[in-house]
């Protein structure tokens, strides 16, 4: 049996984590050196490290903050935040990264993923989808969720795994932060389009939610969230406790 992953993420701008509700109204959290020294120790199974405003600032991500996260981090870390070049992918990964998460930077240069899988491995190359329905139609955002691209968002992360992206991170923005679950319709649509890992981005409020989540979508690998974790609303080690107690596989 696949165990499941719990991944807390932090939003990372002028060098302290944020919080919004629908990617907007960000408020000031912690320090990210911090909060990555804590999760590190506290049962995190993977962390992600998102430079939220890099993309849409048209600007490199900082990798100052980033050195210092990743020197007190001993778990996986994925990186994300104004990758736009395989320099930015070596970049992030000399600093530590594990994986490197692209968004904005795919959309502008589709080439940049498989470019990226085919030098440095699909498992190091994460595309991470910013997706919202308008007018019913799965579309995919750009820039943190600022810009519409037109684009329907399934056969955009189709071909994205087609060039070699190995894990989709789902970011409903119908979900995000609003704290009433994960958006399990949006997330089945894409687990039944890709082969690859997928994790749950967006909506967690409660830690029955990801026991929601994994019953009914047992195809998603992953939970992430970021205000739950960070506020303490949700210990991650009494999460897995839960998760356990309900037959789901986890590392404890």
């Amino acid at each position: 049996m696949i165990t499941k992953r719990i991944i807390p993420c932090l939003d990372v701008k002028n060098g302290r984590v944020v919080k919004g509700v629908n990617f907007e109204g960000l408020n000031d959290v912690s320090s990210p050196i911090e909060l990555a020294n804590y999760y590190s120790q506290n049962g995190a199974d993977e962390l992600v490290f998102y430079d939220i405003t890099a993309s849409a600032e048209g600007r490199r991500l900082f990798t100052d903050i980033l050195l210092e996260v990743a020197k007190k981090v001993f778990i996986p870390l994925t990186v994300g935040g104004g990758i736009n070049t395989l320099e930015d992918f070596d970049r992030v990964l000399k600093c530590g990264a594990d994986k490197v998460s692209v968004n904005s930077g795919a959309i502008r240069n589709p080439e940049l993923i498989k470019d990226a899988a085919k030098r440095y491995g699909d498992q190091c190359v994460v595309i991470s989808a910013d997706v919202k329905r308008v007018d019913g139609v799965l579309r995919v955002f750009a820039k943190g969720g600022r810009e519409n691209t037109g684009m329907e968002a399934i056969e955009w992360i189709k071909r994205c795994v087609g060039n070699g992206a190995g894990e989709v991170v789902l970011n409903s923005i119908d979900t995000d932060g609003v704290k009433k679950g994960f958006d399990i319709e949006m997330l089945d649509t894409v687990c039944e389009a890709v082969s690859v890992p997928v994790i749950a981005s967006g909506g967690a409020g409660k830690a029955e939610d990801f026991v929601t989540l994994f019953k009914t979508l047992p195809k998603v690998d992953a939970g992430l969230a970021a205000s739950i974790f960070h506020f303490g609303e949700v210990k991650i080690n009494e999460l897995k406790e839960l998760l356990k107690t309900k037959g789901i596989n986890v590392r404890i």
